[in-house]
């Protein structure tokens, strides 16, 4: 038998509108349209809310076929009314030119983008979407395969650009570019206001690094872990402490990395490999 004090299960239906509000949002967009909103009419109701959809998620699907993530990723644009301003678009590599297109014609007021392991979105979809994004101050291009005149697009047509996320897969970073100072040259001569900027695994020498500390004045925080070709030894070591407040070396550790255990994997697999492979 219950005690006497013991509080009434809690109705969750009843939840007062502005705590939904701020809870749904954490839930991610899949979560929102494939169950919350069915809950009940007044979630339902909620959910159509243009302010519940001001930051998009599409991460915690990857049981999911892509069409339907499209799908869902469209929907949450239609939802936002024009007001969204942080997308996700990760993990999953359903991102397309189309859906980027889709979302940038009706969201003008981005100020964060994710895209992770988007390789259907190409140069000319990027480019194209920078020049819809003028607003933009946070930028992650991780795992995608993007040339430096894109890179050199977005700096031009996105000023306010604050932090920028440019990583590699770790078994990218052995294989030699014939341009692999190109994607540092496109930042430091055309994302003069950075202040974040992470490059893991990047192939970019010691005259790329300097391109990026010449052309980026603001930089406060400078990743550059698994960055193999870039020697910290000697003056531009020493430039580089004075000059970045929070620095990583090439060696130093990735266990708070979001993609760590990923990473792992992939380095052991490579390693595996014969070298004519």
């Amino acid at each position: 038998m219950a005690a006497a004090d013991e509080s009434p299960p809690c109705n969750w239906r009843e939840l007062p509108q502005d705590i939904a509000t701020m809870i749904f949002p954490k839930l991610g967009a899949v979560e929102i349209l494939a169950n919350v909103q069915w809950v009940c009419t007044d979630w339902r109701s909620l959910c159509r809310d243009p302010l519940m959809w001001r930051s998009i998620d599409i991460r915690n699907a990857r049981d999911r076929p892509d069409e339907a993530l499209v799908k869902m990723c469209r929907e949450a644009v239609d939802r936002s009314a024009g007001g969204c301003v942080d997308i996700n678009i990760n993990i999953e590599s359903f991102g397309t030119d189309e859906l980027l297109k889709y979302t940038t014609d009706r969201c003008n007021q981005i100020r964060r983008l994710r895209l992770v392991c988007c390789e259907n979105i190409t140069d000319e979809g990027l480019s194209e979407a920078a020049t819809k994004l003028p607003l933009l101050e946070v930028l992650e291009l991780s795992y995608c395969s993007f040339s430096k005149e894109a890179l050199e697009t977005v700096g031009q047509r996105c000023p306010l650009l604050k932090s920028l996320k440019l990583n590699r897969h770790l078994s990218t970073s052995f294989i030699e570019d014939e341009d692999y100072d190109g994607e540092a040259q496109a930042i430091g001569k055309n994302m003069h206001g950075l202040r974040h900027l992470q490059l893991l695994a990047n192939n970019m020498s010691n005259e790329g690094l300097e391109v990026i500390l010449d052309g980026c004045p603001h930089l406060e925080y400078l990743d550059l872990r698994r960055c193999y070709n870039v020697y910290m030894e000697g003056d531009l070591g020493k430039r580089c402490t004075e000059q970045i407040k929070d620095l990583r070396c090439p060696d130093d550790p990735q266990d708070d990395y979001e993609f760590y255990a990923v990473h792992y994997y992939e380095f052991s697999d490579y390693d595996g490999l014969d070298e004519d492979q």
